[in-house]
């Protein structure tokens, strides 16, 4: 994955210096953020995630050693912290829960979201060129599902570490490389025409859809916030089966093969056991061993509840004004032909 295109000062003097040797950033960059939303900063959220990448698998143009550079370093804490400021405006400190009612108190979180419903839409009235713009959402985060909670692995000890690999080895595809979800997810891409590759849609998305993937890598990064990453996973999971049955229920109407729907149908059965584990198995017997952190678990929670709120009305407020939710200038195409037995429906 090359390193995408700038959108503000500092993710463009960011791309710039990463294209050479590792040398120290210029200073102050972070000042041009000053009285932006850090939640729909394009600037702020590509650069966090420029450098969030740099963890996971790199970009092909960027030396490795970039990676740790401190001034590079300083600038991600930098966007960190006003991300998390603007985060906890967002979200409302979480009442005091005793350890043993976190389960309970997670159940309630899901229950009381009232975000809009992709899923309800994309099912009430199936349309391909949505599908696909949702698709290449989702891309940013499914190419590499499962990486960003693969981080609380090493700051776990005892039942929840073991709930935190048996959630990750389903997501790995219990030992078959085929049945990865990142690679169920390059089937329905390929369904759809588009590319596949790792990354490949980083520039046509705005920064609500970063800042969805950039939460998980702040949570897993930090091992201060390791409650705050269980949470996240717990509320993905708990949120999970209902809406992907019905993404492929959507997908069948729309004339799908059972390749490109099986992302969303695995995801059906998996999730259904993953909420119990997370909930009680992962959340529960971590807030048990670790009861000064179980806020820290509800935060985590509802700030992936909130995040996707924020995705879901940006995209529905899009279509329903007649436009596409993507950035202008990366509106996206077929790249292939390979739908060939689609009936649009709706």
């Amino acid at each position: 994955m090359r390193t995408p295109s700038s959108r503000g000062p500092v993710s463009s003097a960011l791309i710039t210096a990463l294209t050479g040797t590792p040398t120290p950033l210029p200073a102050g960059l972070a000042g041009t953020w000053d009285g932006t939303d850090p939640l729909s900063d394009d600037d702020l959220q590509l650069s966090l995630f420029i450098c969030y990448e740099l963890h996971y698998r790199g970009w092909s143009d960027v030396d490795d050693r970039w990676e740790w550079e401190p001034s590079l370093l300083a600038l991600r804490a930098e966007a960190e912290t006003r991300f998390e400021c603007a985060l906890r405006r967002l979200v409302p400190t979480p009442s005091p829960v005793e350890p043993v009612g976190i389960p309970q108190a997670l159940a309630r979180l899901v229950a009381e979201d009232s975000g809009p419903s992709l899923a309800a839409e994309l099912h009430r009235h199936p349309d391909l060129e949505r599908f696909r713009e949702f698709v290449i959402h989702r891309s940013v985060y499914h190419l590499k599902e499962a990486d960003p909670h693969s981080w609380g692995i090493p700051r776990l000890t005892g039942a929840a570490k073991v709930a935190l690999l048996e959630i990750q080895f389903d997501e790995y595809g219990s030992g078959r490389p085929e049945r990865m979800h990142s690679e169920l997810f390059r089937d329905t891409m390929r369904w759809f025409g588009l590319r596949h590759d790792y990354g490949h849609y980083v520039d046509a998305v705005p920064a609500v859809t970063l800042a969805t993937n950039n939460l998980m890598s702040l949570f897993g990064l930090h091992r201060r916030w390791r409650g705050a990453l269980l949470g996240h996973l717990a509320a993905f999971e708990m949120t999970s089966s209902l809406p992907n049955r019905r993404y492929g229920d959507a997908l069948r109407r729309l004339g799908a093969p059972t390749t490109a729907t099986r992302f969303y149908d695995e995801h059906v059965v998996a999730d259904a056991v993953h909420e119990q584990i997370a909930a009680t198995d992962l959340c529960g017997s971590f807030a048990t061993a670790e009861p000064d952190r179980a806020g820290d678990v509800l935060f985590g929670a509802a700030c992936g509840l909130a995040l996707d709120r924020a995705f879901a009305t940006w995209v529905l407020d899009s279509w329903q004004a007649g436009d596409s939710s993507l950035r202008a200038d990366h509106v996206t195409h077929p790249e292939t032909s390979a739908i060939t037995d689609a009936v649009p429906v709706g």
